[in-house]
């Protein structure tokens, strides 16, 4: 396929492609206000994301914050007057909000929240919406809504006790409280934590897996898992078991059995 142009609506939100293309790096860039998200930087998100579906070079997306301090220290409070004030605008607001962490949770590639720094509200919920989330030492998660008198989404909510269970999302919802990235990890909020110079390399290990893995198989996986998350009634059996024998039906099974047989790495093409 031609080469695929990624290019972001806002300067807040930088994009670019490693080196050997198969990883997409959206970074949110306000430091000046700790990456907190503007207007534009939700909108930022979905057409990002909308392009790399199509990309069959995608293998990964990675989600950073710019500079040292911050991954995403909240919504910029800013806008809370224009955009939050009146019942018209809260609409609107919740309603881009919601597009965006619901295109990064329905992604069907991976998708990884490189965390250092700040880690605050709609930060959680962006890293949240993530498959994976990794952080340094140095990172802060908490969700302070009830300190701002804010309504939560159902979909973050929900997000919140798949990953904690609905006892310690109580306590960090009801108190606002902020936890360090060791808690964060014990209570299964994100997945691995690195001391801050070690955050680039613990990156670079899962480039290199999803760069290296059968794409249709990690995709097959991702979809599967994201139908037992389902209630039960709601569950696509049919759809589990097609993904099951695409994988079985795909070239890059026949490859992985040769290289198996012949005890070479396998080169992995998503068809």
């Amino acid at each position: 396929m031609s080469a695929v142009e990624y290019k972001s609506i806002t300067e807040r939100v930088k994009v670019w492609l490693d080196e050997d293309g198969s990883t997409l790096q959206i970074q949110f860039n306000n430091p000046d206000r700790h990456n907190a998200l503007s207007v534009d930087m939700w909108e930022a998100v979905a057409p990002l994301l909308n392009t790399a579906e199509g990309d069959d070079r995608i293998r990964l997306v990675v989600f950073t914050g710019a500079g040292e301090k911050a991954f995403v220290s909240g919504a910029d409070i800013t806008q809370f007057e224009d955009m939050r004030a009146a019942q018209e605008a809260v609409s609107r607001y919740e309603q881009m909000a919601e597009q965006a962490l619901m295109g990064i949770y329905n992604f069907s590639k991976p998708t990884l929240a490189c965390i250092k720094g700040y880690c605050i509200g709609g930060g959680v919920n962006v890293a949240m919406s993530c498959d994976i989330r990794i952080a340094s030492t140095d990172s802060v998660f908490s969700i302070p809504a009830a300190r701002l008198g804010l309504g939560y989404r159902y979909s973050a909510l929900k997000n919140l006790v798949d990953l904690v269970g609905p006892a310690m999302a109580k306590d960090l919802f009801f108190t606002a409280r902020r936890i360090d990235a060791k808690e964060a990890r014990d209570i299964g909020l994100i997945t691995r934590v690195c001391e801050p110079g070690d955050l680039a390399a613990l990156q670079v290990e899962y480039k290199q897996a999803l760069a290296a893995n059968a794409p249709i198989t990690v995709g097959a996986g991702k979809a599967i898992i994201a139908e037992i998350l389902k209630a039960s009634p709601e569950i696509d059996y049919d759809k589990c078991r097609q993904l099951i024998k695409d994988c079985f039906d795909s070239e890059d099974y026949a490859e992985g059995r040769r290289a198996f047989m012949e005890k070479r790495k396998p080169v992995f093409r998503g068809k």
